[in-house]
């Protein structure tokens, strides 16, 4: 074999040795981030705050923003809002939705942040909770109508509705169900038979702001109009608010409700 093979043959080994190195080097940064995550999962009973210090460091461990520093901060801001730390959840809630639009997958990104809603919803036990709510509620509206995601917007809305119902904040209640039946409408101001199920959870709120108001008239309209809405796989409860609210109404007109 002359010099010049040996020389091809050693270069060749070193560039195959230094893009091996590169490979590892990927590969060790995924491995630390994962490690990361699920250490901080092993202190989230017995150290909380310890557990959300590890969580958010995880996205600075990221080259570029991927799906671990997305469950990184999702797992600190459950944390943080038990902990009653609203400012703080509401600072990284912010964080977590610059994931939304090229980080994570669409379908991901939509069942993750209804999940994080449905858990600050059965989470919030006072005031200032139900004050965070509805700045998570705003900034995942804005977030969401800006990428047309018409279906979480309308989840969105609906859990907002929910709030001002419990807090008996009839009048702004009343805009956001209006704008929530335009939203589940055709053209011809006629129920979008694709939207049935969010219809009917819309029509279940505004029946019990009738029910707590005592508007027996709008009531019974509404009532109507409910039943007859097509296409739709709603939740039980949301039935049994309705008829269970129709009943009440056809009790108090001295009437046995039908059946």
């Amino acid at each position: 074999m002359s010099d010049d093979d040996d020389f091809m043959q050693d270069s060749g080994d070193e560039e195959y040795d230094f893009e091996y190195e590169d490979d590892d080097e990927e590969q060790s940064g995924d491995v630390d981030i994962e490690n990361k995550y699920y250490n901080a999962k092993q202190l989230k009973a017995d150290d909380p705050e310890a557990a959300i210090d590890e969580f958010l460091g995880m996205p600075a461990l990221e080259e570029e923003k991927s799906d671990w520093g997305f469950k990184g901060l999702k797992q600190a801001i459950k944390l943080e809002f038990k902990l009653a730390r609203y400012d703080k959840a509401v600072e990284h809630y912010k964080e977590l939705l610059t994931y939304v639009k090229s980080a994570v997958t669409r379908n991901y990104s939509e069942k993750s942040i209804n999940n994080m809603l449905d858990f600050i919803e059965k989470a919030a036990e006072d005031v200032n909770a139900y004050r965070c709510m509805e700045k998570f509620y705003a900034l995942t509206l804005d977030i969401f109508q800006s990428t047309n995601n018409e279906r979480l917007w309308l989840k969105t809305n609906i859990k907002l509705a929910r709030l001002w119902l419990d807090r008996k904040d009839y009048r702004q209640l009343t805009d956001k169900l209006r704008e929530l039946h335009k939203a589940c409408q055709l053209e011809d101001g006629s129920d979008d038979p694709s939207k049935g199920t969010y219809s009917l959870e819309v029509y279940s709120l505004e029946i019990l702001m009738y029910a707590e108001t005592r508007n027996n008239k709008r009531l019974k309209a509404l009532y109507q109009r409910a039943l007859k809405v097509k296409s739709a796989v709603p939740h039980p409860k949301i039935m049994g608010i309705i008829r269970e609210c129709g009943g009440k109404m056809h009790m108090s007109e001295g009437k046995h409700p039908a059946v």
